[in-house]
């Protein structure tokens, strides 16, 4: 027996169905609508002269949609429930989101077509697309919140261990001459400790305002910021650095990011010197497209990149042993550069030392 008769319509069924939001419609096995409700008319555009015993599915869905959806066309003409999520362009061009229902109709142990109950989901899937947002944001406002932290730590590290140093050094010393000495380290530290405050407080700001503000800046006022920075150590381990980067050389950067960054690569330079020959580190510049390449090449114990390369600048990642590395500073380092739109690149052999090149947009 016929499960749907001419005037089904005039049916309680058919009232029933017209009056419930889901959309409900029947397709028999060749794929002809043989029902559709008012809300799965009202989805498509449709009415029901246009669709009923007329139009299939394919024609009704386009040949992209129809072809997404054949897969449990087939399982349900062959007896199998399916359930599926589906994304629906509709002839307006609004995208809907819909949770769908396939249920074979079994007749004798034949199946003759199958069910169709799909259910709008669009402010749900909306709903859950604004709280994926939401967590992205919050994970990036993390990640932020995280970087300016081990900024403030790694930086002010530096400047505390320097402070520490030439104080001790100074109450130690006898000499007038070495004294000051001293006090002109102390007077460069100390000056050095203002701008970087000032710039972790400029970056704080920013963090508030979620963005990292660019501005044209002068790459030697940051590499002669850190060398006076390190200048107790430079001297204590004879460091020889070579600074061929001409005066002009701007980039588009952060100042807060650009102390951390130079800090960094010097300090690592000193700290992974080689113990058998006169520490040296020679900075360079260049032009790569729209970069401005900066070199950082010293002569010290370098590192096995094919060993260690994946896992150079992951955090926590330390290689050498070395009591004083917490295996977070190059970790930061990538971070501030690529946050800027640049790029980092390291080239090292053990034994022969290490060269990292960053890469920042031009300023001019």
């Amino acid at each position: 027996m016929p499960l749907f008769k001419e005037n089904y319509n005039t049916s309680l069924s058919d009232i029933v169905a017209n009056h419930i939001p889901a959309m409900l419609a029947y397709w028999d096995k060749d794929l002809v609508c043989r029902f559709a409700n008012v809300a799965y008319l009202e989805w498509f555009g449709k009415t029901s002269e246009q669709m009923i015993d007329k139009m299939t599915i394919k024609e009704l869905l386009g040949p992209v949609l129809f072809d997404k959806n054949l897969p449990y066309i087939t399982a349900a003409l062959e007896g199998k429930n399916q359930n599926f999520e589906r994304e629906i362009p509709l002839p307006a061009g609004e995208i809907r989101y819909a949770l769908a229902n396939y249920s074979p109709n079994i007749v004798g142990g034949e199946v003759i077509g199958f069910f169709v109950h799909v259910a709008d989901i669009t402010s749900v899937k909306l709903l859950e697309k604004r709280i994926i947002k939401s967590n992205e944001i919050i994970n990036y406002q993390n990640r932020q919140l995280l970087n300016f932290s081990n900024i403030v730590s790694h930086n002010l590290k530096s400047y505390a261990n320097n402070l520490d140093s030439i104080l001790g050094l100074y109450e130690k010393s006898d000499s007038e001459t070495m004294k000051e000495k001293m006090f002109g380290f102390l007077k460069n530290i100390s000056k050095g400790f203002s701008a970087t405050v000032k710039n972790l407080l400029e970056i704080a700001k920013a963090h508030n305002e979620s963005k990292i503000d660019l501005e044209k800046i002068n790459v030697n006022t940051y590499i002669l910021r850190a060398i006076e920075t390190l200048q107790l150590e430079i001297t204590n381990c004879e460091v020889f650095i070579e600074n061929n980067i001409l005066d002009n050389t701007k980039v588009m950067a952060n100042p807060a990011y650009m102390d951390s960054i130079f800090q960094n690569f010097l300090s690592n330079s000193i700290k992974y010197r080689h113990p058998d020959r006169i520490p040296k580190v020679i900075l360079n510049s260049f032009i790569e497209g729209k970069y401005t390449a900066i070199s950082i090449k010293d002569n010290g114990i370098g590192i096995d990149l094919n060993k260690h390369g994946d896992k150079l600048f992951g955090m926590n990642q330390t290689f050498h042993g070395n009591p004083d590395a917490q295996g977070i500073g190059l970790y930061i380092t990538r971070y501030q550069i690529e946050t800027m739109g640049g790029d980092v690149k390291v080239e090292s052999e053990a034994g022969e030392g290490t060269t990292f090149t960053v890469y920042l947009n031009s300023a001019n």
